[in-house]
């Protein structure tokens, strides 16, 4: 089959490679649609640690089943799925408890550690156990299926997050997850969604898709504007999708004592934040890991046209262009949000 591998970091090449080989329990996808992920972007580089080459990416996949092993149960040849990025096991304590993304010896899809390596989508054909499979409903495309993964990763974020109606969230970082977390934000009943980047064009991404403030953090005073529309008291929550310390620290500062602030994004390994400041604010600072249980709300959410993922898709692009398009989002291209590749 071909796909698209990252030889070295910088280094992606489109080329032949061996067929996955199925186990039992396992399906075999020929893959229809896959996303760039900005977790992929980061580790291309070497970065994040977390894309170890010679290495296929890719974990927000979509496609049909072409091979099932001699265990699989409920799944057939021609099922139009999507599949979590995650692969977890299905005895262990925290599966048992809902929380398969923090299973011990756990996977993800497309990614390399040292401690595992697992080829992704970024291919003709991917093989994953069939316990991860979603059926993507009829009128559902494959591309927008594509963008299931992300969406999840927000909707577990809010899930974790304690809100209740016409409270005022932030968020910081309005790319990808970002976007889905304004609109589920507004579905959830948030009466005022500050969204907050460095680039004018995602901000207004952000107010088509349900923010009621946008700001560019590089031309405003943040804090400044957030307590003025929050009286002085800061927001009841906020969600920080970048990952470095300078923006946890503008998030812990933009929230109200007592509030709380979810970390999604992990691009550093290191941050400093001010421990004096969270614990006498009495603030709750929690991370979110990936998804645990949301593809199913979010498939449905997507369905009944709820969740919009084409104001989000930059383009659909040939797999064989990939590495092209991998360099422009590395350059933050101007008005490139989602990328999509179709082998």
């Amino acid at each position: 089959m071909k796909a698209l591998v990252l030889e070295d970091y910088m280094k992606l090449i489109y080329k032949d490679v061996p067929d996955p080989v199925i186990g039992p329990d396992e399906v075999l996808i020929a893959v229809k649609a896959v996303g760039i992920c900005g977790s992929d972007i980061h580790g291309m580089d070497g970065s994040t640690g977390r894309r170890i080459p010679p290495l296929i990416m890719g974990h927000e996949a979509s496609g049909l089943i072409v091979e099932t092993g001699k265990d699989v149960r409920g799944w057939k040849t021609g099922d139009r799925v999507t599949f979590d990025s995650t692969i977890y096991r299905l005895d262990d304590p925290f599966t048992r408890k809902g929380m398969y993304n923090l299973s011990d010896g756990r996977v993800v899809l497309g990614v390399s550690t040292g401690e595992f390596k697992r080829d992704g989508a970024m291919a003709e054909y991917v093989s994953v156990p069939q316990h991860i499979l979603y059926k993507i409903p009829d009128h559902v495309s494959f591309t927008s299926a594509a963008m299931v993964e992300p969406a999840a990763v927000a909707m577990h974020a809010i899930a974790m997050t304690p809100c209740t109606i016409n409270e005022t969230a932030v968020v910081f970082g309005s790319g990808m997850v970002g976007s889905f977390l304004i609109q589920l934000l507004k579905i959830n009943g948030c009466g005022r969604i500050i969204a907050l980047d460095v680039d004018d064009d995602r901000i207004d991404l952000a107010l088509r898709l349900g923010a009621t403030h946008g700001f560019n953090t590089r031309s405003q005073d943040i804090h400044k504007v957030i307590m003025e529309l929050t009286g002085e008291l800061g927001a009841d929550i906020a969600f920080e999708v970048v990952g470095n310390s300078e923006t946890v620290n503008a998030a812990l500062k933009s929230i109200r004592k007592g509030g709380t602030l979810t970390l999604i994004g992990n691009l550093s390994p290191m941050i400093d934040i001010p421990l004096q400041f969270v614990v006498t604010r009495q603030i709750r600072l929690q991370g979110s890991y990936a998804i645990a249980g949301e593809y199913p709300i979010v498939l449905d959410l997507i369905s009944r046209g709820r969740i919009n993922t084409e104001a989000i898709l930059s383009i659909e692009a040939p797999l064989s262009d990939g590495a092209m398009w991998f360099e422009k989002l590395y350059r933050k291209e101007k008005g490139l949000m989602k990328v999509v590749l179709i082998p």
